[in-house]
């Protein structure tokens, strides 16, 4: 009627060594939420940069005519609105101080082409004045920016 005595502390050391590798720090990294917070502002900014583009609410004409190549260097763009303000990119300019500013601009740019927005209602006159302006500035090449989808000279529609 004596006690037994077991060997090895009744099993004791066995959970000692259970919870210690329990409470191990994990050795990997969770990239998911990462990943998540990435995509998430990746749609932010591909929805919110189409909407950052300035421009002058200017309505053009409609041509046939095909568009111009693109270009390396940034478009200079010179607009005339309906009310006859004249916009360098979009920046008003008063039409006395038009050719100084575009002998400043066209020293400092390699290409001489130029963009001219002009709205639908302005009269040819002053599209004339202004393209004459942008020669005695320094550009020689000019294009008249125009909406697709107008009339064709054969009088079909396009």
């Amino acid at each position: 009627m004596g006690a037994g005595v077991m060997k090895g502390g009744g099993g004791g050391g066995r959970r000692r060594r259970g919870r210690r590798r329990a409470t191990q720090p994990m050795a990997e990294i969770n990239v998911t939420p990462f990943v998540d917070v990435m995509l998430v502002l990746l749609i932010i900014f591909m929805v919110a940069a189409p909407l950052l583009t300035v421009g002058v609410p200017v309505e053009l004409p409609k041509t046939a005519a095909q568009a111009l190549p693109s270009e390396t260097e940034e478009p200079l763009t010179v607009s005339i609105a309906a009310d006859g303000q004249v916009l360098i990119q979009s920046t008003e300019i008063a039409r006395d101080e038009l050719v100084a500013r575009l002998r400043a601009i066209a020293a400092e740019r390699a290409d001489d082409r130029v963009y001219l927005r002009a709205d639908g209602s302005v009269p040819y006159e002053e599209v004339a004045q202004i393209m004459g302006a942008l020669n005695a500035g320094g550009f020689s090449s000019i294009g008249l920016v125009t909406d697709v989808g107008g009339p064709a000279l054969n009088g079909a529609d396009r």
